[in-house]
């Protein structure tokens, strides 16, 4: 089956007794792109997971973010830590200068706060294995579960590339009834206009009818609606098998207009000319259609 380039997957996991919530958004893109966004402290993990979703998903723009529930001794993979033994001596000098010198002023939180070193930053201490094993865990259930999201948006998809294939068919088929009807139209119309031009004057009839099968020959498009029913065979066994074909449907998409613009360029009959546009109608639904397939 089809799948669509767009979808949305998440889980949700603990690490380090914290929280960690893994979200993955896929877009529209020509090629692969990966974007991943985490706390500074999960960074080592970056090529990991871009190695991961590599082997996944193989088409589209991919964003993965990871949130860590923050903690209240935590700040974007940093810790903060207490000296307790380096407060206490500032507490206790603090203590005897006040005694020495008379003073009123409380030793107060704040001021404790403001001390040098007595409150410090250190990076946050993570078993880099172990990190690994949790988050390509929760990772891989995120992309599970984006991954039945594309295939119900394909199957989807697939409706609508069968709804409008069915109907370019049915204009073929009407070009296919119509060609040969013009042709003979337009035999009769040249030979009735020669005959008025001759004036009663004797022409060569083998050089009017080898004229006749010349231009016949240009407006012919039985060759051009051959190839373009095939073409249709062939997009609806691709989409029915499935797999990674956006390129390879847009690439067939390109064939088949140019199979109707030759169509178009090769007759001037009202009727066939009508049916050329609808077609055309229906190959540019379906070329936006592919825009969004994997």
């Amino acid at each position: 089956m089809i799948k669509s380039m767009t979808g949305y997957g998440r889980s949700e996991t603990a690490l380090g007794g914290r929280n960690v919530v893994i979200e993955i958004r896929s877009l529209n893109h020509r090629n692969l792109e990966v974007i991943a966004r985490f706390p500074a402290f999960l960074s080592f993990l970056e090529m990991d997971i871009k190695k991961r979703l590599n082997e996944k998903i193989s088409r589209g723009r991919v964003e993965v973010s990871i949130k860590v529930d923050a903690d209240p001794g935590m700040n974007g993979g940093e810790k903060l830590n207490v000296n307790f033994p380096l407060i206490r001596d500032y507490y206790s000098i603090l203590t005897d200068i006040k005694k020495e010198l008379g003073l009123e002023d409380e030793i107060t939180l704040g001021l404790i706060a403001r001390l040098k070193d007595g409150i410090y930053v250190s990076d946050v201490e993570i078993d880099p294995e172990e990190a690994w094993e949790t988050i390509s865990g929760a990772l891989d259930e995120a992309v599970a579960s984006l991954m039945k999201m594309k295939e119900k948006e394909g199957e989807m998809l697939y409706d609508d590339f069968i709804e409008h294939l069915t109907l370019t068919e049915e204009y073929i088929k009407s070009l296919e009834v119509r060609s040969p009807q013009v042709a003979l139209e337009y035999q009769e119309r040249l030979k009735e206009r020669i005959a008025e031009l001759a004036g009663g004057v004797e022409i060569d009839e083998a050089r009017v009818s080898q004229e006749i099968a010349i231009l016949a020959e240009k407006s012919d498009i039985n060759e051009e609606t051959v190839r373009l029913a095939s073409h249709i065979v062939q997009f609806r066994e691709m989409i029915k098998a499935g797999g990674t074909i956006g390129r390879k449907l847009d690439f067939l998409l390109q064939e088949m207009h140019r199979e109707i613009n030759t169509i178009g360029s090769k007759s001037g009959d009202l009727e066939i000319s009508h049916n050329v546009i609808e077609i055309k109608t229906e190959l540019a639904k379906l070329r936006e259609q592919v825009q969004n397939i994997e």
